[in-house]
């Protein structure tokens, strides 16, 4: 039977909820067994487990005993196991998606659960216990989840999420194939290939939009700032409408830049009221054989039964026009809140979401959530058909759908017409005293490529008592670039060293017909290629910064088969297993720092902006703490400044940043040369 979808944040916010829980010290189980556990509860999930460990922990364990450590008096762990014992839980074999209030409030109550354990042998009997009794897709979302947030689980790295639901990103004819090889007996390495065809024009840019690793960073993203966090579950995290804002706005830009890069049209943005002209067909299925929906071309966009009309997200999107117009909202005491200060995006960014952080959540609804689902069931809207949820259902899967990147220009319009309304910044905020840049460059040549990327489909495959486990694989194209650095010369006139934050941005300099983006256009569409805090000496100051280094990216997640051979050399050698480089994964792959380009060369504007980071800084020792990344560390952003500062804001005129010395611009090119994309 399928539930309806809608999003009771207020009444899930007590489901979830305790207090008093926040421990931080470590225990005594090496890291590399704990990277175990998780790796071995995440194979083949669909499956009993095979750890034997875990399968003697799990037949000894009582879910019952000792509820009094627990900071919730075990009020979670009963009503968990009230739900199990009166059928209430999702059914195995049976799909998942957040956006689904009941299977989320599910899968949350085992998070809640886990959050609480005080060591890690009863946190990992918990999980195996109900890794054998949930839902499997619900099992994963509430484990991944709960590694994300637990203090115990800190710097143990989660899987790839493409090879622990490998349904998910691999079309039906690969895993068939893969499912023939298994009953053969015989290894296979299989060619996966983009959904669609050269007849469509999307299809020039599905190695983006299908790029597993830019998947990953979304899907790892909502982990980190999921919308249904309150402050019960852990720290507060700062800004988190704020950087929901950014990482659309940035997405939106970046998908921009590879269209400019394929001779395509900007996206537009999506009406209620026109036609959805861009279908998708996602060739994909879940486990058990319900396929991905598909939504034909030319729909005219219409309202979903037991989940919403159309008219009421217009309603909800009128009620933040006028609160961005007034420039306040109304919190559910019915006080006004003022929205026209720099705090007002954040406040903005979730009630669009809309997360538990929203201030009125009634009146306000979930535009995001909403329109995810209304728009994912537009194949079938009224349910006929009985479709499962769509790729816009799933943040493993919401990039793929050309739709996602339409409704996300839409919501950046709401963002961009409360930006445009704060005061553009005056000379004296822009400058940083005594500091000029005197030169920028790119040393290396900033070229594009396309390479095969394999990862496992061992996953995929059901074990069989007579068929020893085999490698199975698939590869599929992934783009990437030559390393490069930039160069940055830089004086600083004043007597002393002084901290700076160097902020990096580039944007395409023309558009689909070759017109120049004006200024203000422009910065709007800037992709943030790096931040980083630097000491600069009096005088001169030459500063080299590699592509590799940037804090917007991060490295690719280790495979499934990379993390098992660390782990289990640490574990035979007794030694400690460093993966700390891999734990964030919120960033976008390093690989993808900049846009495709192409033959001729796509022209971007590159700008550099150097402010004053003793100001900029929200704690100390930014140069040398390298956990903080662009999306901070566990809750705390390092950056006073908004998010795309100094370009967040209207620029009336552009002169502005040619009369400050610490503002420099410059034009490169981004080459492709070796565009081959595989065909069906």
């Amino acid at each position: 039977m399928k539930t309806l979808v809608v999003f009771a944040l207020v009444a899930a916010a007590s489901a979830y909820s305790f207090s008093g829980f926040q421990r931080d010290e470590p225990d005594e189980v090496p890291l590399a067994q704990k990277q175990h556990d998780i790796s071995s509860l995440l194979y083949k999930v669909y499956e009993p487990l095979h750890d034997a460990n875990l399968k003697t922990l799990v037949d000894t364990f009582d879910p019952e005993a000792n509820l009094s450590n627990f900071p919730d008096g075990g009020v979670a762990v009963r009503k968990l196991l009230k739900e199990l014992k009166d059928h209430k839980l999702e059914e195995k074999q049976h799909f998942f998606s957040v956006f689904n209030d009941t299977q989320r409030e599910q899968a949350l109550l085992l998070t809640n659960v886990l959050l609480q354990c005080q060591d890690w042998k009863t946190g990992i009997s918990y999980a195996a216990y109900f890794r054998q009794r949930l839902n499997e897709e619900e099992f994963i979302y509430a484990l991944y989840a709960a590694v994300r947030h637990s203090p115990l689980s800190r710097n143990v790295v989660l899987p790839p999420i493409y090879e622990i639901l490998p349904h998910f990103f691999t079309s039906a004819e690969v895993l068939q194939k893969a499912y023939r090889a298994k009953i053969k007996a015989t290894p296979g390495k299989f060619v996966t290939n983009f959904t669609g065809t050269p007849n469509n024009p999307e299809y020039r840019v599905a190695y983006f939009t299908e790029d597993i690793g830019l998947s990953t960073h979304y899907f790892n993203w909502h982990l980190e700032y999921p919308f249904w966090w309150n402050d019960t579950f852990g720290p507060h995290i700062e800004r988190k409408g704020e950087t929901f804002f950014w990482i659309h706005h940035q997405l939106n830009n970046r998908f921009d830049a590879e269209r400019l890069s394929n001779h395509l049209d900007l996206v537009q943005k999506l009406h209620w009221d026109e036609t959805l002209h861009d279908g998708f067909h996602p060739h994909t299925t879940y486990k058990y054989g319900d396929r991905f929906p598909i939504r034909p071309d030319d729909i005219h966009i219409e309202n979903v039964d037991h989940v919403a009309e159309v008219h009421d997200l217009v309603v909800l999107e009128n009620r933040i026009r006028d609160a961005i117009d007034h420039g306040y909202i109304i919190n559910k005491e019915g006080s006004k809140v003022d929205i026209r200060n720099e705090e007002g995006i954040d406040i903005l960014g979730n009630i669009i979401e809309s997360s538990l952080y929203s201030p009125n959540v009634e009146y306000y609804g979930s535009l995001n959530n909403l329109a995810h689902v209304l728009l994912g069931h537009q194949g079938d809207p009224h349910d006929k058909y009985h479709e499962a949820p769509s790729v816009l259902e799933h943040y493993e899967t919401a990039t793929r759908d050309p739709a996602f990147y339409q409704l996300h220009k839409y919501i950046d319009d709401l963002f961009r017409k409360h930006k445009d309304r704060l005061p553009p910044y005056n000379k004296e905020e822009l400058e940083f005293r005594g500091v000029a840049i005197n030169n920028i460059n790119i040393d290396g040549p900033l070229e594009t490529y396309i390479e095969d990327y394999e990862y496992s489909l061992v996953n995929a495959v059901d074990d069989k008592d007579e068929v020893e486990d085999l490698e199975i694989s698939t590869y599929i194209q992934r783009l990437k670039h030559k390393d490069f650095s930039f160069n940055i010369d830089i004086i600083n006139n004043n007597d002393g060293d002084v901290l700076s934050t160097i902020r990096i941005f580039a944007w395409p300099h023309r558009d689909s017909n070759g017109v120049i983006f004006p200024f203000n256009e422009g910065r709007w569409r800037a992709i943030e290629l790096d931040k980083f805090f630097k000491t600069l000496k009096p005088g001169e100051n030459h500063i080299v910064r590699k592509s590799v280094e940037s804090s917007v990216t991060v490295p690719d997640v280790p495979s499934i088969n990379t993390l098992h051979d660390k782990v289990e050399a640490a574990l035979t050698a007794g030694s400690d297993l460093h993966l700390e480089q891999f734990v964030s994964a919120t960033g976008l792959p390093n690989r993808l720092l900049i846009p495709k380009g192409n033959e001729a060369g796509v022209e971007l504007k590159l700008v550099v902006a150097v402010t004053d980071g003793a100001a900029d800084a929200a704690i100390n020792d930014l140069e040398t703490f390298k956990k903080f990344h662009h999306y901070g560390y566990k809750g705390v952003y390092p950056d006073k400044k908004p998010h795309g500062y100094p370009l967040d804001r209207h620029v009336p005129d552009e002169r502005i940043f040619h009369d400050i010395p610490n503002f420099a611009e410059t034009i490169v090119k981004v080459f492709n040369h070796n565009e081959h994309i595989r065909h069906h």
